[in-house]
């Protein structure tokens, strides 16, 4: 060790540890001193550890062994060039490699990112058996992103989520999340005790919910949650408990979302008892806006074919081509949307996008209110299998022009792949005259001047 800089190993590739290197992680303003400690009646048999301290709020920032082998703080993130891996760094690096473009309500997010990622250094991983790290601190604030579809949100949890500071941690889509909370409400409703003990660890209690929030904490200190949207009675009821008992476990919570706090759940049933979860939400987590003037993501659309008149090989491919295009090939983790009482299932889904067949969608007895909660859940939609009608398909035509109706007035972006153009699906039969209007508003859904016209409505606050 020379000059207050301490070099260990991490994952094989060493890193300095010193003001230069550490200067991304807390700013630039670092003070480093490092001191030999013998610990070895705790850890090994005739090892030293240098115990590094950051004179930043006083706070012991990384514990690691002479030698260079890590025991304190392994999860710092490293490259293979020896630089540390932060939120700061990752976005620097896109916008040098033109990956990114700037974008001043990225930034933004960026620096309250970087902020969580400072106070997450500040924490120990727990289970550490060093007796000076056993001290139990609150969890600091986590981050809400919200904004206009296409900012950049994800992209920037993203980065966030790789360079983070924490060996346990999870990323994945709100949705999917909440499916796997009932699944373990229900294992734990109606299991016996030997299964309870297995699953859970434990096998007291009537209330499912401490020990299934003890039981994901214990997999992730970490949650970064995609596409945070809440539309279901079900989930509502439960989130204010669920995440009151989360927060309480030491659970960090990232989220982005196309709404702000005050707009979730909004004309939801009973949406009184939803407000306290609001409002501890905005306690928990610094709520920060990104929406730049640039939808990024309507880019990827911007001069793309969005209707396909061919059912053959190549309308497919281009339709395929398009869906990797826009979800980045992300894995499709399903939705059900609960509509007067009764479920429709959806089971193509990958954050706001929507990918289902013509038979699911206007092949079943579907009505006006399932496709308004279809336009209130999806930005995108993407339809295929789209045939030609027959006079006897009457049925089948005045869904799609229901269907189309509430994509169009919600400005939902449309991708199909028909048997035909939109003039030639139903040229004749009952309604025929007015799925005229259904075929103009298909020729708009493709245009450019469409795609380019989506509203702002995650920035407007909804009044409880």
């Amino acid at each position: 060790m020379h000059g207050g800089v301490a070099c260990v190993r991490l994952s094989g590739s060493p890193l300095h540890l010193g003001p230069a290197t550490l200067a991304p992680l807390i700013g630039e303003q670092v003070a480093v001193y490092a001191e030999i400690i013998n610990y070895r009646q705790y850890v090994c048999k005739k090892l030293d550890y240098i115990k590094i301290k950051i004179h930043k709020r006083g706070e012991i920032r990384c514990v690691y062994a002479e030698g260079g082998v890590a025991v304190g703080r392994p999860e710092i993130s490293s490259r293979s060039d020896g630089s540390v891996q932060t939120v700061r760094t990752a976005y620097r690096r896109g916008l040098d490699r033109g990956e990114i473009r700037s974008d001043a309500a990225q930034a933004a997010a960026v620096e309250a990112l970087a902020r969580l990622e400072e106070d997450l250094n500040v924490l120990a991983e727990p289970g550490f058996s060093l007796p000076f790290l056993r001290r139990r601190r609150e969890p600091p604030r986590g981050v809400y992103l919200y904004g206009p579809v296409g900012r950049g949100k994800s992209m920037v949890m993203d980065l966030f989520f790789d360079s983070a500071p924490v060996t346990r941690k999870r990323r994945v889509h709100f949705h999917a999340f909440m499916a796997e909370i009932h699944n373990l409400l229900d294992a734990w409703r109606w299991s016996g005790p030997a299964e309870r003990r297995v699953t859970f660890g434990q096998t007291q209690g009537d209330d499912p919910i401490p020990p299934v929030a003890a039981l994901v904490a214990q997999q992730a200190r970490l949650l970064c949650f995609d596409e945070f949207h809440v539309v279901d009675i079900a989930d509502a009821m439960i989130l204010a408990r669920l995440f009151e008992a989360l927060w309480a476990e030491g659970v960090v919570i990232v989220a982005t979302s196309n709404r702000i706090p005050d707009a979730l759940y909004e004309n939801g049933l009973n949406r009184q008892l939803f407000l306290p979860f609001i409002k501890e939400l905005k306690a928990r987590t610094d709520v920060v806006a990104v929406a730049g003037p640039k939808d990024f993501r309507r880019d990827r659309l911007r001069g793309r074919q969005v209707y396909f008149a061919s059912d053959g090989p190549d309308g497919r491919s281009g339709f395929d081509a398009l869906w990797s295009s826009l979800t980045d090939d992300a894995a499709e983790t399903g939705a059900a949307l609960e509509v007067a009482g009764r479920k429709i299932s959806l089971p193509r889904t990958i954050g706001g996008h929507l990918r289902s067949s013509f038979a699911s969608l206007c092949g079943a007895a579907l009505g006006s209110q399932d496709y308004l909660a279809i336009a209130e859940r999806f930005h995108t939609v993407f339809l295929e299998g789209v045939p030609r009608l027959a006079p006897d398909n009457r049925n089948e035509a005045s869904r799609f022009v229901s269907l189309v109706d509430a994509l169009y007035e919600a400005k939902v972006k449309l991708a199909v792949l028909a048997a035909a153009e939109p003039g030639a699906l139903y040229p004749a039969g009952d309604g025929a005259f007015e799925f005229e209007r259904t075929v103009s508003r298909l020729e708009q859904m493709r245009s450019a001047d469409y795609l380019a016209a989506v509203p702002d409505l995650a920035l407007t606050p909804v009044r409880p």
